[in-house]
């Protein structure tokens, strides 16, 4: 199954910029980092998952990329969680540009004390949250 924007359920919108372009004309390749830290911001951040003296860092990116990105427009991002462990979660997410999916990445993301840069567990406030993330649609 392909996914749609619609099976994810957090959802985001980067605008695209000339500076954003590379020599063949389209977006560059490492643009594609910065939609996916649109979504995994919404994630971190906007669900408020960080534990006090602690922050999140990305242990492992595994990115496709399934066709190119033109400019001008927008990309939208979906993220979903797929699983979570004791300190870490795995994340899914594919980019669309108008409604056509463009890109899609794994991603596991750590929470890390900040004095001991060891992994540091999530709360249960954070799962819970966390577990809130998955969708049923998104089998990867």
């Amino acid at each position: 199954m392909i996914p749609t924007i619609s099976d994810f359920p957090l959802r985001a919108i980067d605008k695209l910029r000339y500076a954003d372009t590379d020599r063949q004309g389209h977006i560059n390749n490492a643009v594609f980092a910065t939609f996916l830290e649109t979504g995994r911001v919404e994630v971190i951040f906007g669900q408020a998952l960080t534990d006090a003296g602690a922050s999140f860092v990305i242990a492992r990116l595994e990115l496709d990329f399934l066709s190119e990105v033109n400019w001008p427009g927008e990309v939208e991002i979906g993220t979903s969680v797929l699983d979570i462990g004791r300190s870490s979660f795995r994340l899914f997410q594919s980019v669309f540009q108008d409604g056509s999916p463009v890109a899609k990445a794994v991603t596991v993301i750590v929470q890390m004390n900040e004095s001991t840069r060891k992994s540091h567990p999530l709360t249960e406030e954070a799962r819970q949250k966390l577990e809130k993330l998955r969708s049923p649609a998104l089998n990867t």
